[in-house]
């Protein structure tokens, strides 16, 4: 039986793989035999980080102008504001449809996100912090024929991103639990919606880091809690204030949610980028903090699914990440 939350269904994700066909990767699921030796459990990988723009945000951005243009409400000029991901995700996805885009972020942007956001042909305006980039854009919306593209809290943007699941579970319906990172939680929200259709007996588990730990704190309220303000995270794709009123009803249908101190995220983005030979952003790695924990309270013999989110890392937060090598000794997930 199809669920409804908040009126995103998983109908709507199947309707945006239809329109994603030819327009974004079908990326390939990886796995470490020495990773699935050492925990006791086969893992799998979905690596988006293999999209065209690096992260699983291109699916959301692709679907929501995919759907505008089948409507035929095609805009004039597309705007967006993101940290990053997102940003790529929007220039590349309008540059393929012909619509002109400005982007509207915090000056903190990664520097390799911002080069590639305007490589794609976009206009990127900085702001000191995210409030004056969210006004910025919300008051250029405001303009006749301009559409502005969220980065989570959308029901296009969700079912785009649960394409990803959808994905991996046609490809593996046997899986036991499946992971992914929490921001805005529009990833998390489609991927629940994918797998309680595809793989309903699956556990669902998030994972944010715990200096921004705003869904995890909105999850024990019961109501949308938001940051206090900016943070500072080497999982910069999770620093998001606060999720959003379609992703946050759906995301309170998980069955876990864990919160990952910086060293567990710069501990896995060392392992995953060792074992699996790809680029893994360390938003990416963090889920495997949740599937240690999750491995070493479930029987062994399991199957769990991990959507890597993304591969895109600046030269700063690659240097933060391996100021202490954690290589020297197997994982450890005691």
């Amino acid at each position: 039986m199809t669920q409804d939350y908040t009126g995103t269904t998983y109908q709507d994700v199947h309707d945006a793989s239809l329109r994603l066909i030819g327009k974004v990767q079908r990326t390939p699921i990886l796995e470490s035999s020495l990773l699935n030796r050492w925990l006791g459990h086969r893992v799998l990988f979905k690596a988006e980080c293999l999209q065209p723009t690096g992260a699983f945000k291109l699916r959301g951005a692709t679907n929501f102008i995919s759907a505008l243009q089948a409507s035929g409400n095609i805009p004039k000029h597309i705007v967006a504001n993101s940290s990053g991901n997102h940003a790529q995700a929007v220039a590349y996805a309008a540059s393929q449809a012909g619509i002109p885009v400005t982007i509207y972020a915090t000056e903190t942007i990664s520097p390799v996100k911002a080069a590639a956001t305007q490589a794609y042909g976009a206009e990127l305006k900085l702001y000191p912090t995210r409030v004056e980039a969210d006004r910025a854009v919300a008051d250029a919306a405001e303009a006749d024929g301009t559409v502005w593209i969220p980065p989570f809290n959308h029901p296009l943007i969700i079912a785009g991103q649960g394409t990803a699941a959808m994905e991996a579970l046609q490809d593996h319906p046997e899986v036991n639990a499946i992971f992914a990172p929490c921001g805005g939680g529009g990833l998390l929200s489609g991927t629940l919606l994918a797998a309680r259709e595809l793989a309903p007996e699956a556990l669902v588990i998030g994972s944010e880091p715990q200096v921004a730990n705003d869904a995890s704190r909105s999850l024990q309220s019961g109501q949308i809690e938001s940051l206090s303000g900016p943070v500072n995270t080497l999982a910069d794709g999770a620093a998001t204030p606060s999720v959003g009123e379609f992703t946050f009803p759906i995301l309170q249908e998980l069955d876990d949610f864990y919160e990952v101190n910086e060293q567990q995220i710069a501990y896995w983005t060392q392992w995953l980028q060792h074992l699996l030979k790809i680029h893994v952003e360390p938003t990416s790695a963090m889920s495997m903090a949740a599937v240690a924990a999750w491995a070493v309270n479930t029987p062994p013999g399991q199957t769990a699914m991990v959507l890597l989110t993304g591969g895109n890392i600046s030269q700063a937060t690659m240097a933060s990440i391996w100021q202490t090598d954690y290589l020297l000794q197997p994982p450890t997930i005691t």
